[in-house]
């Protein structure tokens, strides 16, 4: 059976001796039953196409085509693009900020994702790694006060208008090349993991715009306060990206970043897709 590798203190979980592209059912249970336990998990030196990267997400669920029209695959739209090159090679300042301030995908969705995996193809010579939050960590760190408030609270979740959002994009990025409109999603602030049933602390500053009942300026102070807490060294990973590499994370036990740390002029290129339950 394969084995893992530990990578990181707080998150981050390397499978040793899995070809992606060539599951049989026993290796996938072995994936999935790690992956419950691992919530950031990293195959190394895989060679897939897209269409591999859409057969692996359709063993967990469902994978659905990104709202950002102009960055899903021709052949397979249910995989996207995330690159900081255009269709002609130069620069795209989208692509270089894009998802590079702290968030958990898709929360203002009806229907919240189980997890999302990204495979580098292009990386630069250093730096452009990618940050993970373990947000179980960050519940059980909590004070007890802070606990107590929080368990009574509900959340407000839009596309990119929490504090983190509005910094990172203008009104027109965020209404970019989209072919979706997006309704308000009201979420509790702590939630159980449907497999593990642990709290997890379900706030994020890019989507989480507000605090039912709560001013908008009390609840902005809230989660920046909560983000700060969650974001310590002490809860957080940094990837650091191979060729080859494949990484599978649990969108609701984490929050991640691009690190935006390499140089814009260095290709970094890697292949997307976000999974739904069935």
């Amino acid at each position: 059976m394969p084995e893992t590798r530990p990578l990181g203190d707080a998150l981050g979980t390397e499978a040793l001796g899995v070809d992606v592209s060539k599951l049989d059912d026993e290796t996938f249970a072995w994936v999935e039953r790690t992956f419950a336990e691992h919530p950031v998990l990293v195959f190394r030196n895989q060679q897939l196409s897209a269409g591999d990267i859409a057969a692996f997400g359709r063993r967990f669920g469902t994978p659905r085509k990104h709202s950002l029209v102009n960055y899903r695959h021709v052949e397979h739209p249910e995989v996207s693009w995330l690159r900081n090159v255009d269709g002609e090679g130069k620069v795209d300042w989208y692509g270089v900020k894009r998802a590079t301030d702290w968030h958990t995908d898709s929360t203002y969705e009806a229907k919240l994702p189980l997890l999302a995996m990204l495979h580098a193809l292009e990386v630069p010579s250093s730096k452009g790694g990618t940050m993970f939050a373990n947000m179980y960590a960050a519940y059980d760190a909590l004070t007890d006060e802070m606990k107590q408030k929080l368990a009574g609270m509900t959340g407000l979740h839009g596309r990119t208008d929490g504090p983190a959002g509005t910094r990172l994009y203008t009104l027109e990025e965020n209404e970019r090349e989209t072919d979706v409109s997006y309704v308000e999603q009201q979420r509790p602030a702590v939630i159980n993991h449907p497999v593990t049933g642990r709290p997890i602390l379900f706030v994020n500053p890019m989507h989480t715009h507000g605090f039912a009942g709560m001013p908008r300026e009390a609840a902005w102070e809230l989660i920046e306060q909560l983000a700060a807490h969650s974001t310590q060294p002490r809860f957080v990973y940094y990837h650091s990206w191979q060729v080859g590499d494949l990484l599978i994370w649990d969108e609701r036990a984490t929050m991640h970043r691009g690190a935006g740390d390499y140089r814009p002029d260095e290709r970094r290129v890697m292949l997307r897709t976000i999974v739904y339950p069935n």
